[in-house]
């Protein structure tokens, strides 16, 4: 009896921690500069990676992932600037099912690389 109330103790406390996702806020290459993990909460209960790739000969696509809305995962398409472009969100409910490469650069580089990429984006 007692082994059974600890066992529904444990999984209760694990169920009310939350999902683990990673976190990327700069990726481009198919790497993340940045990342990380956290912990869901509220209404996300999904993490996801997502990529937008400009519809431009020679653009760079960009990577971002974490934690989301389970009714945002989708793709969508629009237009910045008159240049096309589509974003592919993909999700998962398990934790760090979402995981990508990372690299560790200096911090200076790191900024280059995203000023690079976002000013060739919008050329």
């Amino acid at each position: 009896l007692s082994f059974s109330l600890f066992l529904s103790f444990s999984l209760s406390l694990s169920a009310a921690d939350g999902l683990n996702c990673y976190t990327c806020s700069v990726g481009i290459l198919g790497r993340c500069f940045f990342s990380s993990s956290q912990t869901c909460t509220g209404n996300n209960t999904s993490c996801f990676t997502a990529t937008a790739a400009f519809n431009l000969s020679g653009a760079m696509n960009f990577y971002t992932s974490g934690c989301t809305l389970p009714t945002s995962c989708n793709s969508s398409s629009g237009s910045v600037l008159g240049v096309g472009y589509t974003v592919t969100q993909s999700c998962c409910t398990t934790n760090l099912c979402n995981g990508a490469s990372s690299i560790q650069l200096p911090i200076t580089a790191a900024i280059g690389a995203a000023l690079l990429a976002t000013t060739w984006s919008f050329m």
